[in-house]
């Protein structure tokens, strides 16, 4: 964690609520089911321990064990859909991606930054969608990202200096990774209020994004829509995504109503 000498990192790690998480974490869109040996070893935790804390965890619903190995609970599900920002944001967001769905026949995204990341909170598919890396509850580099570039030109300096600290690491042989040329396409972005990612997340994929704002007027995440390059427009169907992410910023600005009586 930032800030946080590497010896308290370590303590903090392996108390039982570091170890519970980096078991938890150990899963990914790659392997949704570990064998208790797959999980110790990407844990990092030792065999026994690793044995110990599963049965735990499958008591409390937050792991499910069968003869074919272990992967993550429903109870996590039900968890994070009880997170506030979020819900409140993809279900005023819904009906509106369903409009921009039925608008460009393209896929459409909703996304939140966390960290440099950018964490799909939904996607709907378009017909005949081109396969692509994102996946809800996924993750992925902010700055190959259209929603992510979005989100970046309008947050705070500390914010972006953060991205580019990380590393701006390719996704392909399109994405940005000079902090320079990054900077620019921010600046551009915020001019324009508008985002493209030109096969940048991946080949064969564009998006246009757009950036959208809660109370107080500070960025909160971004709407896009996404298709294989050649077939999608997405300068074309730029003005349609910003007036969405618009009209998503006004419902989310809008007070909330009292509460019934």
């Amino acid at each position: 964690m930032q800030g946080m000498r590497s010896g308290e990192w370590d303590q903090r790690s392996n108390s039982v609520l570091g170890r519970a998480v980096r078991l938890l974490a150990a899963f990914d869109v790659d392997h949704p089911q570990l064998t208790l040996a797959e999980l110790a070893r990407r844990s990092g935790l030792p065999k026994s321990t690793a044995h110990r804390m599963v049965g735990e965890l499958a008591e409390h619903r937050l792991l499910e064990v069968d003869p074919d190995g272990v992967r993550l609970g429903m109870r996590l599900f039900e968890l994070g859909q009880l997170a506030p920002r979020e819900r409140s944001l993809r279900e005023t967001a819904r009906p509106l991606m369903e409009d921009l769905r039925e608008v460009t026949g393209a896929t459409v995204h909703l996304a939140v930054l966390e960290g440099v990341e950018v964490v799909y909170l939904e996607i709907l598919r378009g017909k005949g969608a081109p396969s692509m890396p994102s996946r809800i509850g996924g993750r992925m580099p902010a700055h190959a990202t259209g929603v992510g570039k979005a989100i970046l030109a309008f947050s705070p300096p500390e914010v972006v200096t953060a991205r580019i600290d990380a590393g701006l690491a390719a996704l392909s042989r399109h994405t940005i990774v000079q902090p320079g040329r990054l900077m620019r396409e921010l600046g551009r972005i915020q001019a324009q209020g508008v985002a493209f990612d030109v096969e940048e997340s991946g080949l064969g994929v564009v998006c246009a994004a757009a950036p959208v704002f809660g109370h107080g007027g500070g960025v909160v995440g971004a709407l896009s829509v996404t298709g294989r390059a050649g077939r999608l427009d997405a300068a074309r169907q730029a003005p349609a995504v910003r007036t969405a992410a618009l009209a998503l910023s006004r419902q989310l600005r809008r007070p909330a109503p009292p509460p019934e009586r």
